[in-house]
């Protein structure tokens, strides 16, 4: 402090307001993100009444998509979709009836199913595979093969002959 006419005035720089404003930044976010609250100094006796509660358990990851039996084809696409991934990722190489398996194993109704074949008349392996399943008034079809570029799946109307695919398809009695 002076003393006279001028009154003394702390000298503040941006730089300091901004260094100072970064710091308490820094600080709060540590705070708020610490996994464990800061637990005040004991006497060195504990009491019943503060008892340290047990952590508790990890939720189990999500299992995904499930079967919405009440629902559209639509509403289960994405369980269809789920089912043929998980195929397609165990073995690029799987036949259709693998697709039928996973589907039936996911709760699909196997006698709502039609699959095409895996070899043509010529026995060379199919270009694609169509495999379906009848499902709320529609058909969820999945077609997966060389010819295919991958996996595709669409939610499609029942043709007028009561089936989802066009052409021969394979007997499913297994």
């Amino acid at each position: 402090m002076t003393t006279g006419s001028k009154r003394w005035r702390p000298r503040r720089s941006w730089q300091t307001v901004g260094a100072v404003g970064a710091v308490l930044l820094v600080a709060i976010s540590l705070t708020a993100c610490s996994g464990s609250p800061v637990e005040p100094a004991s006497s060195g006796t504990a009491s019943a009444d503060t008892a340290i509660p047990e952590p508790s358990a990890t939720p189990d990851p999500d299992p995904g998509p499930a079967l919405l039996p009440r629902g559209t084809a639509a509403d289960n696409l994405g369980y269809f979709n789920f089912l043929a991934a998980a195929v397609t990722t165990a073995n690029p190489a799987a036949d259709g009836r693998a697709y039928v398996d996973a589907l039936v194993a996911g709760g699909f109704d196997r006698a709502a199913m039609e699959l095409t074949f895996d070899r043509t008349q010529a026995d060379l392996a199919a270009d694609a595979v169509q495999f379906s399943v009848r499902f709320a008034g529609e058909c969820l079809i999945g077609q997966i093969g060389p010819a295919s570029d991958g996996f595709h799946s669409v939610v499609a109307p029942i043709l007028s002959t009561g089936l989802c695919l066009v052409g021969a398809s394979r007997q499913i009695d297994w």
